[in-house]
């Protein structure tokens, strides 16, 4: 997307401005532990404890993360065409079938190695293709893309209740989800990577999905900044008028943009389908697809920033957990109320210090020997 204040080096861009906003925001939440009556210094020592100073606590932060890595690749992605994605949350859920489907077919029969690859297709392509009919809407018929993948995300919920309780759930089971997988629909623990280092992981249900989710993030810098598609994406991004002048047609970028997007996010539903629950339950995406948003306005929109910003709000997950537990008058919904100010400063005030970050390099730039302007 285009850059709404002057060009600044870029590690003040992808470094300094999300660190001055990631500072403010834990602040601002410090204020709220204390005014509860709490200290914001043993708060944050839990948080940072209960997320990776034990082996487990790290499982459960790096397998929220993954979540998170999936669906900020996703905004992201729809960042770069100028679209904004809000709807990664029902390509998520909706995706959840493609990921079911093949794990009802063939855990019985193949091992795990044998279903991934489907799962993996059949997830890219629900969530793709759930995304597409908004992108399609846009280019075709002007309808504002946040509009209509808000109004997704709650098509999406509904025809997931239907499947869940009148398709999917098993004879004779009260519980709106599928049966329980078995080993061929289950994804393998990381718990030798993290065992490598000493730590183990527990019950946490860290999987292989993470790995793949590594594998995506560089995908995405590959078609973003080496492809000619990333290229067209960016311009159409930077200015619709200009890749028109230049041929691109604007109805394609946006169905491919919009559908790159929605596979990203649709991808996501593997982490808790074959990684934790081995079923699909109601409700399985959590609100990943909206800290997605947050990830990627915080990542920059750039792979390399992504996945540092997810395992943040990994952290926020897991060590907000430890905090509610540890700490008995920070409720979980003033966990929840820090995780906003996160999701706050990061996302609609994430411009709020650039005007004087920029104006400050600009005045020292000037005030560099040899930049002064000549006497006439």
């Amino acid at each position: 997307m285009s850059v709404p204040y002057g060009k600044l080096p870029a590690w003040v861009d992808f470094g300094l401005i999300p660190l001055i906003n990631l500072v403010v925001a834990f602040l601002v939440a410090g204020l709220v532990v204390l005014a509860v009556g709490e200290s914001p210094l043993r708060a944050a020592a839990l948080l940072v404890e209960g997320a990776f100073g034990y082996g487990e606590g790290i499982g459960y932060t790096l397998y929220y993360a993954t979540n998170f890595i999936f669906t900020g690749l996703a905004v992201a992605m729809a960042f770069h065409g100028g679209l904004f994605n809000i709807g990664g949350e029902g390509q998520a859920y909706v995706a959840g079938i493609g990921v079911a489907l093949p794990c009802l077919w063939l855990d019985q029969y193949v091992p795990w190695f044998v279903t991934f690859p489907f799962a993996i297709l059949g997830a890219a392509l629900m969530g793709a293709v759930w995304a597409m009919i908004p992108g399609w809407l846009q280019a075709k018929r002007g309808s504002h893309i946040v509009i209509t993948t808000i109004m997704f995300n709650f098509i999406a919920s509904s025809l997931m209740v239907y499947l869940l309780v009148d398709v999917l759930k098993p004879a004779g089971s009260m519980a709106p989800q599928t049966r329980t997988f078995v080993e061929g629909g289950r994804l393998p623990k990381l718990d030798w990577l993290l065992g490598a280092f000493g730590l183990d992981i527990g019950g946490a249900p860290f999987n292989l999905s993470f790995l793949l989710a590594l594998i995506a993030a560089f995908v995405v810098w590959v078609i973003i900044w080496r492809t000619r598609l990333g290229y067209e994406i960016r311009t159409m991004g930077h200015s619709p008028k200009a890749a028109r002048y230049a041929g691109i047609r604007e109805n394609r970028i946006i169905i491919i943009t919009m559908m790159l997007s929605g596979a990203l996010a649709g991808m996501m539903a593997l982490n808790p389908i074959m990684g934790d629950q081995h079923r699909m339950q109601l409700d399985f995406v959590s609100g990943a697809g909206f800290v997605g948003i947050a990830v990627a306005l915080m990542g920059r929109s750039h792979p390399a920033g992504i996945i540092p910003a997810a395992i943040l709000f990994g952290m926020l997950y897991q060590g907000g957990a430890e905090i509610s537990f540890e700490m008995p008058e920070i409720s979980r919904d003033m966990i929840v109320i820090i995780q906003g100010l996160v999701i706050l400063f990061a996302g609609a005030l994430e411009n709020m210090f650039r005007p004087a970050i920029t104006s400050l390099f600009a005045t020292l730039g000037a005030a560099r020997p040899g930049t002064a302007k000549p006497a006439e």
